[in-house]
């Protein structure tokens, strides 16, 4: 199973950019965004699941939205008002249905920057 992440690129701020994440087969119960800045810790940005349950931290909360195409095994991440500080790379990550480990994307950049 691969996780394969596209949509990255340079943003300036205030841009907006939507973020795909797309899995070769299987199903998946649970997904996720991390992102991970130069010398900061992956932290989560955002997660869904199957049955529409979704979380967004704080940092993004109010100017993101995670959705899940199940049938196309697909993730979105839409992020409007972007700043410098959300620049990083972008991992999509996934748990299998009756799975319990977490597969993980290669990531895509995103750069803010005018």
């Amino acid at each position: 199973v691969q996780l394969v992440e596209s949509g990255g690129g340079v943003v300036p701020p205030g841009g907006s950019l939507r973020l795909s994440c797309v899995a070769s087969d299987d199903a998946f119960s649970w997904w996720a965004w991390y992102r991970q800045a130069p010398g900061r810790e992956r932290e989560i940005v955002a997660t869904t699941t199957v049955t529409n349950v979704v979380y967004y931290s704080a940092a993004v909360k109010g100017r993101s939205t995670i959705s899940l195409n199940s049938a196309k095994n697909t993730v979105f991440l839409e992020m409007n008002n972007l700043q410098p500080g959300d620049a990083g790379v972008y991992h999509c990550a996934a748990i299998r249905l009756g799975g319990i480990s977490t597969i993980w994307g290669q990531g895509t950049q995103v750069t803010v920057s005018s």
